[in-house]
């Protein structure tokens, strides 16, 4: 089996399947012409991405057992709702102009108000916007999730695990605002909020939720590959975004370069820099981060420091590590053979990607 199986091809086909089906029943309640922006933005939003939070919870729902039953693919997919929903929240609370190298929901609502000379502010507008769709597709995740057509056991069994993943998303959103607001610096704060933000409901809850929608039960073994496993691959995960958020190109992720340092964000990467910098490297930081107007020169200082600093190097190496860990973990699950395969790929592919 090849990561782009496990990843993209037959998995993501069918995911996309089910998306599309779920937004089409929607359309009689978004109608009106007036909501059409709504759906356009919707759509647009859910038409990308990499598909990893479903391929998590599939291949948990497979690795304990899970049989054919299509519904899984959209229990699964429902997850994406939740992150694009997460996503366009996260571009209003950063102020992010682009995402996926297209403008962002609230940037998109902002120039429609714009351009048609309505009354007020464009860009509260499209802040406000943005932030109901976000809402929508909140409640079109939970709908899509609850009528996915598993049997209700395994929905009652999983449902705790879904609404704590949903808790621990929203938490952690308020505790990177609260972090860039008190400039926060140290590894195990960024590392708290990337875990809650990201990490968990990414990779460690949706392989989770397969697993227990298979086992009907929380198990110590599936706790146990949860936490060595999904845990590990979930900060490495995030780790990883550090890097792409200031090393990145903008070809392949789709903002531009630099993006996390002009927006001031408190990650592990820049916990690592302040840690090792020497003082007159952290005046530099400290003065240069969260500038919105950052140019290619102060960037490329920034850049300097943090591989000066070794903090590139170290995030590299904890990358790798967590890797390694997480992948032993899984020779000691009784997982099938298959989704043993399938969740190594996903490990790799989640780590090492370029966007």
């Amino acid at each position: 089996m090849t990561t782009s199986f496990a990843v993209s091809d037959a998995l993501r086909s069918e995911v996309d399947a089910r998306l599309r089906a779920f937004v089409d029943r929607q359309r009689p309640l978004v109608s009106a012409p007036e909501l059409a922006p709504l759906l356009e933005t919707a759509e647009d939003f859910l038409a990308g991405g990499k598909r990893l939070r479903p391929a998590f919870c599939y291949w948990g729902w497979r690795g304990a057992g899970g049989d054919d039953d299509p519904a899984i693919f959209t229990a699964a997919a429902s997850l994406e709702l939740l992150q694009a929903s997460a996503l366009i929240h996260d571009d209003v609370m950063d102020a992010s102009d682009l995402r996926r190298g297209k403008p962002s929901a609230h940037r998109r609502f902002q120039a429609l108000h714009e351009a048609s000379g309505w009354h007020g502010s464009g860009r509260q507008f499209g802040e406000g916007a943005a932030v109901l769709l976000g809402n929508l597709l909140l409640v079109w995740s939970g709908e899509m999730w609850r009528t996915s057509g598993l049997p209700d056991e395994a929905i009652a069994a999983a449902q705790p695990v879904h609404d704590r993943m949903r808790t621990e998303l929203m938490c952690g959103q308020y505790l990177d605002l609260l972090e860039q607001a008190q400039g926060g610096g140290t590894f195990d704060s960024a590392l708290r909020v990337a875990l809650h933000k990201s990490g968990k409901y990414s990779v460690e809850q949706p392989l989770r939720l397969g697993l227990v929608l298979a086992a009907r039960e929380q198990g110590p073994w599936i706790d146990r590959l949860c936490v060595e496993y999904g845990h590990k691959v979930g900060i490495a995960f995030q780790l990883r975004d550090d890097v792409l958020g200031v090393f990145g190109d903008p070809a392949e992720t789709g903002k531009p370069a630099g993006d996390d340092l002009r927006e001031g964000k408190r990650t592990m990467l820049v916990a690592r820099t302040l840690a090792a910098a020497t003082p007159a490297q952290s005046a530099d930081v400290h003065r240069l981060l969260g500038d919105p107007a950052l140019d290619d020169e102060g960037l490329s200082r920034l850049r300097q420091i943090i591989e000066d600093t070794g903090a590139l190097t170290a995030s590299e190496e904890m990358i790798k590590q967590y890797l390694y860990d997480a992948l032993t973990s899984l020779d000691h699950a009784p997982l099938t053979p298959q989704s043993h395969q399938a969740l190594t790929d996903l490990a790799i592919a989640a780590t090492s990607r370029r966007s």
